[in-house]
């Protein structure tokens, strides 16, 4: 799009391989993408195809099913934790993907809090990120605690960024301006709408993440853009959209009746729209 690269996502589970998806995303007027990890030989194929396309790889999501053994596994657990982290480090340096995407946690209500250990474990990966020339994005997502004290302890390390999820704030983070919090250290976004917290109470589920196309939620996208205008934030414009409602919800349904065509057709509109609202490069 004129004055701004939109990125998409490549992990729709829509019946069509990451390379296919590479490939509709281009024909439909992203100019780039980024992945789950994935070994060596696929996230080659698709860096490849990326350079044949002209298109961005923006980065790399790590996986994050270890994350609460960073902070308070045993040894041996927290050694593969950070083990994983690195080997998926080193994919991106290997394919010339600058960022690697980090959760800082998994899990809900279950009244730990962050320890020197995991400060310590983290400090491992950042380590080697540096080496590597691979910039880490922490992700805001449930244990806001986690992040803040991860962007604290590397607020004045250059390879330790921020990515902001604009749903994940909305349900997760109880509508929390995190681009207050962090946005100086900005350098990647999943843009996506949400409709809250569900629980009258308040209790947070994985459940209320849906990811659901810009403008179908109740998301205020004049503010999005606002804020990512006010700390600055001129890169890339990346969505993480998806197309499957989560158990016992029906949200996302209504994007099944589309042909994959269809679906990313109606993002990329949707994402110019939304970019459309910025300022900073007009």
């Amino acid at each position: 799009m004129w004055k701004y690269n939109l990125c998409l996502g490549a992990n729709l589970n829509c019946g069509l391989s990451v390379e296919e998806q590479i490939k509709l995303f281009h024909q439909t007027g992203f100019e780039g993408f980024f992945t789950e990890y994935t070994h060596g030989e696929l996230t080659e194929n698709y860096s490849t195809l990326a350079k044949e396309l002209g298109m961005i790889y923006q980065s790399i999501h790590a996986p994050f099913g270890k994350s609460a053994d960073m902070w308070h596994g045993d040894e041996d657990a927290a050694k593969t934790a950070v083990n994983e982290l690195t080997e998926c480090l080193h994919v991106c340096a290997n394919n010339n993907v600058p960022i690697m995407i980090v959760h800082t946690y998994i899990g809900f209500y279950d009244g730990r809090q962050p320890t020197e250990q995991g400060l310590e474990n983290y400090g491992k990966v950042v380590e080697e990120a540096e080496k590597l020339g691979v910039k880490i994005a922490f992700e805001n997502t449930e244990g806001e605690e986690y992040l803040a004290a991860l962007m604290e302890h590397f607020k004045d390390n250059s390879y330790v960024g921020f990515c902001w999820d604009s749903g994940h704030e909305m349900c997760y983070n109880g509508s929390k301006d995190m681009l207050a919090l962090y946005g100086d250290k900005l350098i990647a976004t999943h843009l996506n709408d949400n409709l809250g917290v569900k629980d009258y109470s308040g209790r947070i589920t994985w459940h209320d993440d849906l990811h659901l196309l810009p403008f179908d939620g109740i998301a205020d996208w004049d503010s999005i853009a606002a804020r990512l205008d006010s700390c600055g934030y001129d890169g890339i414009m990346t969505f993480e959209l998806s197309l499957n409602s989560k158990p016992d919800r029906h949200e996302n349904d209504i994007y099944r009746c589309m042909t994959i065509e269809e679906y990313v057709a109606e993002a990329y509109k949707r994402a110019c729209r939304a970019a459309a609202k910025r300022k900073i490069n007009n």
